[in-house]
Parts: C-alpha cells; sequence; structure tokens
C-alpha cells in the first residue's frame, strides 16, 4: 500500500511539473527561454531586456537568453521568431516598430500581427532628439529649427533603419518644424549612435535610456523630449510642446511577442512571468531610472493594441509623406 502510494504521488508531481510549459516532455523543461530582439545592442528595447532578464528567468523557472538579430529594419529578427514552434521557449520584447512596417516596407515576408501571438502591451519608454555638439551649435527648439531653415537640406539625421519608429518620429519632427534634412537609415540603434557621437551624422530621436549616459558627459545635446509632458528621469530636458511645438508628440511603447499558435496557458504563463518580473524590486528602480512606464496589459488587451496602433501609424505615415519601400 506504502509503495502503491508514493507512486502515485511520485507521478502526480511530475504530472504537474510537465505542465510549467503546456506541450513539452520532461526531457525539455530544463531550456532556456530565449528573447530573440529585432533591435541592435544599445537600443531601447535591448536596455530594457536586458535589466528585466534575471527577474524573468526568476519568474519563468529557467534561465533566459537574449539574443539580438538586427537588420532591415527588425524584419531579419522577426522572421526569426516567427519561424520557432509556438511553445513558449521563444519570444520576442519589441517596440512599435512592428506595426509601423505594414505601411512603409513592401513585400513583408509576414503579417503583423496575423501571423505573431501578442501576449502583452508592457510599457512606454520616452524619446528625446539628440544633437552631436560638435555639428549642431543650437541649445534649444527654436535655435534648431533656425539653424536647419537657415540651411536646407544643410543636415542630416540618423535612424535604426526606414520604417522604425525613430525615423518616423524624426520625420515627424521634420515636418512639423516645417523644415528639410536629409535622412540616413542604419542597420540598428547601435551603429548610428557611434556615427552621432562620431559626427558623421547630425541628430537623431533616440529612445531615452539609450542615450542617457551620452547626454550626462555631454557628448551629445539633448534639444526636447518627444512626449507631451517631460521625463522623471530628465526633468531638466522640456518637451517640444513647451517649446512651440504643440503637435509634436510621440514617443515608444514595448510589448512581448510570441510565435504564431501559442496556446492560451503558455500566453499566460508569460504574461503572468512579466507581472512578477517587472513588479521586481530592482527591475522598477531600473525602469524609473530609463524614464520607463510600465503598465503590463493582458494578452486580449494587446491583440486590440497591436491592430489598433497599426492603423494609428498608418495615417501617421501618410500626414508626413513616408513612401514605402
Amino acid at each position: 500500500m506504502t509503495t502503491h502510494f508514493s507512486r502515485r504521488t511520485a507521478l502526480a508531481a511530475l504530472a504537474s511539473s510537465a505542465v510549467v510549459w503546456p506541450g513539452l516532455s520532461l526531457a525539455q523543461a530544463d531550456r532556456p527561454v530565449k528573447f530573440i530582439l529585432p533591435n541592435a545592442t544599445g537600443s531601447g528595447v535591448d536596455a530594457i531586456t536586458r535589466a528585466a532578464a534575471p527577474a524573468l528567468g526568476k519568474a519563468l523557472g529557467t534561465n533566459v537568453v537574449v539574443e539580438n538579430q538586427a537588420g532591415a529594419s527588425g524584419v531579419i529578427g522577426l522572421q526569426a521568431l516567427a519561424k520557432n514552434p509556438p511553445d513558449g521557449f521563444t519570444l520576442s520584447v519589441v517596440s512599435n516598430n512592428v506595426v509601423i512596417f505594414p505601411s512603409l516596407i513592401k513585400n513583408l515576408p509576414f503579417e503583423m500581427p496575423g501571423d505573431f501571438t501578442p501576449i502583452a502591451v508592457v510599457g512606454a519608454t520616452p524619446l528625446v532628439l539628440v544633437a552631436n555638439p560638435q555639428k549642431v551649435a543650437a541649445n534649444n527648439s527654436r535655435d534648431f529649427i533656425a539653424a536647419l531653415r537657415a540651411k536646407p537640406d544643410g543636415y542630416n539625421f540618423g535612424s535604426g533603419g526606414t520604417g522604425t519608429i525613430l525615423h518616423l518620429a524624426a520625420e515627424m519632427f521634420v515636418d512639423e518644424a516645417r523644415v528639410k534634412a536629409r535622412h540616413i537609415p542604419y542597420k540598428g540603434v547601435g551603429p548610428m549612435v557611434t556615427d552621432l557621437l562620431g559626427g558623421q551624422i547630425d541628430f537623431a530621436v533616440l529612445a531615452l535610456p539609450s542615450v542617457q549616459q551620452h547626454i550626462k558627459s555631454g557628448a551629445l545635446k539633448a534639444v526636447g523630449m518627444c512626449g507631451d509632458k517631460r521625463s522623471a528621469a530628465a526633468p531638466d530636458i522640456p518637451t517640444f510642446v513647451e517649446q512651440g511645438l504643440p503637435t509634436y508628440v510621440i514617443d515608444a511603447w514595448f510589448g512581448v511577442l510570441g510565435p504564431k499558435g501559442m496556446s492560451a496557458a503558455a500566453v499566460k504563463k508569460v504574461n503572468d512571468a512579466l507581472v512578477q518580473a517587472f513588479n521586481d524590486p530592482a527591475v522598477k528602480e531600473t525602469m524609473a531610472k530609463q524614464g520607463n512606464t510600465i503598465a503590463i496589459s493582458t494578452p486580449e488587451h494587446a491583440q486590440r493594441a497591436f491592430r489598433s496602433e497599426m492603423e494609428r501609424f498608418a495615417a501617421l505615415v501618410k500626414k508626413v509623406g513616408i513612401e514605402p519601400q
């Protein structure tokens, strides 16, 4: 009797552990969870993911691996995600670049968001327009706009790639300020920031977390915040709204996607882990220092948000007159 009870108890325990990741065998249960980032090292999404990775690993009960697969404005990384099985072991943290793609990039090799499983909108990160101080003398929006108007097409700006939120945000500024500047696309934020620091490009819109250190050191100057209010992480940088551009407001939200076809149980587990990880005191402190606002959505809200944001950015793309490429 004792032997039968012990065996039954052991089998029950094994069955319980087997549902940690639905659809997987026990032999697979020790696999790490990989986050494929369609962004280069040094981007805002990269900084956020790496800061949260230890807490995410703890919440998921396994190791977390972060893998950057930048290129083609993020399309390469998302292609890689889409090719993985929907078992919850391969995920991605993405910016709102992914809802701009359909409006700006012809012949996308996937459908957004139909070929993916939206799991959560995690939060938003502030954007800031920064300039190389050796190339741009202006210290505020008024003087910067005056300099651009004095030399039409005499200045250039970089982005992490055509069709990214950073590209669109800079194009919006050019449109709102009624100036001209040449767009220089890069294969990722990291190379673009390197050239911005080196003076190969003049200015760019970037996620605040990715350039905070350069602003503090004086290597880059902040012309203005792109949101509707100042960031608590950089309260001394005024918004463009304050500086005379009342309709120039844009930020970058970020969320988590999985491959198409994830089970409801796997989606819930990842969503619950996100809530737990971003409530970790150390992660909360880092997010606050970076200026990120965290508000984990439900999977249902994420699915609606990805679709509604596609429509909103399609209208913005049309407004600023960017042609699909």
